[in-house]
């Protein structure tokens, strides 16, 4: 008999995931996506912008800078904390808000755009979060998200640590959200004029060794995979970051270049229900 997946608990321990290790660090190095989604997304200051699965504000502060009136949502309170510290830190009016990414707690079409950056594709129910991001966007407003391929460097991370720590049986890889057939099913009549483009992000490192250690003790699901092996498997796991640099490294001066491909996918949301 096949067991239901319990997507609650599945949550819980997400949100255990990423409070921990230092997921700024790793926000601080992609936070050029962020910025070149903003840009795609072509707001106009004053407009009400809703960034989902936040973390630490990376795509919130970006809008900001366009002049917006933003809030960032999030189930992690830690990450929350570093966001609004940042945008203090720039004088910029954003909103930082605990929430969860399948339940937003606006009403129908509060926002003029809704953005996420890496974010809503780690929430468990993939419909779900879907309609939440078109439901709380008004008709004619702009839905942009940024997520991980499954070809691409992340998917294979994440692959290279389901072999040692497989995830939980019947959960929906997260980088489904990187495919564009499946972002069209997701967001389906709901939205039209949908423009997707795959794009690379560079993880730049001075060695393979060093990007193992850095994802090792900031990036959650890695972290939270060492600490689910027993001692003794742990070099081994390690072993295959530090070969998964090498294969990948596109670098020719002795350091480490990783090219990382994500889907940009841009769209306006249309009056037809969800």
């Amino acid at each position: 008999m096949t067991t239901a997946l319990d997507l609650t608990a599945v949550k819980a321990r997400q949100q255990v995931t990423w409070a921990s290790g230092d997921y700024g660090a790793v926000a601080a190095l992609i936070h050029p996506i962020s910025e070149l989604l903003v840009t795609e997304a072509d707001l106009s200051a004053g407009a009400r912008v809703l960034d989902v699965a936040t973390g630490t504000g990376n795509a919130a502060i970006a809008a900001a800078r366009c002049g917006c009136v933003v809030t960032g949502v999030d189930y992690v309170p830690e990450l929350l904390a570093r966001g609004q510290a940042r945008a203090e830190a720039e004088r910029l009016p954003v909103t930082f808000v605990t929430g969860d990414a399948e339940r937003l707690a606006y009403v129908d079409g509060a926002f003029d755009a809704v953005l996420s950056v890496v974010g809503v594709m780690f929430a468990p129910n993939h419909e779900r979060a879907a309609a939440e991001l078109v439901r709380v966007c008004r008709p004619g407003g702009t839905v942009a998200l940024a997520s991980w391929t499954p070809q691409g460097f992340i998917g294979e991370l994440f692959r290279t640590v389901g072999r040692h720590v497989p995830p939980p049986a019947g959960l929906r890889p997260p980088v489904q959200w990187g495919d564009e057939g499946r972002v069209r099913e997701l967001l389906g009549g709901a939205v039209s004029d949908l423009r997707a483009v795959r794009r690379e992000f560079v993880f730049r490192f001075g060695t393979p060794e060093e990007f193992a250690l850095f994802f090792r003790g900031n990036y959650g699901p890695t972290l939270k995979a060492f600490e689910a092996l027993p001692e003794e498997r742990r070099p081994e796991l390690h072993a295959d970051l530090v070969e998964l640099a090498r294969t990948h490294n596109r670098a020719a001066d002795g350091t480490v270049r990783i090219p990382a491909e994500y889907l940009e996918a841009v769209a306006r949301r249309t009056a037809d229900p969800v």
